[in-house]
């Protein structure tokens, strides 16, 4: 009984960074312009993922770009700076996104 409850919180130990990164994504209304695998107003994440796969500086670059906004790197439509987004929770997201946002 002990190793199945040690189990049990094991598995839910593994699985809280992933839901954490999506309640963070919808908390921050991320998820209103952005799907996971399918563009909404702004890109899938899987695609932004690929996009800067193998890119040393990937993290640090995406996690500038979601606090600073932007436009025409993905199209006409501009994403809008979250500033008030702390930089610890911008590297979150943009771990979480990398790593194709599972």
């Amino acid at each position: 009984m002990k190793r199945l409850n040690l189990l049990a919180l094991l598995a839910a130990t593994l699985a809280t960074p992933a839901f954490a990164n999506l309640d963070m994504a919808k908390k921050n209304a991320c998820m209103a312009c952005h799907g996971v695998d399918k563009k909404v107003v702004g890109p899938a994440y899987q695609d932004v993922a690929k996009k800067y796969a193998g890119k040393a500086d990937a993290e640090a670059t995406l996690a500038k770009n979601i606090k600073a906004g932007g436009s025409g790197k993905w199209g006409p439509v501009p994403m809008p700076a979250q500033a008030a987004l702390s930089d610890a929770d911008a590297h979150t997201l943009a771990k979480w996104i990398l790593g194709g946002a599972k």
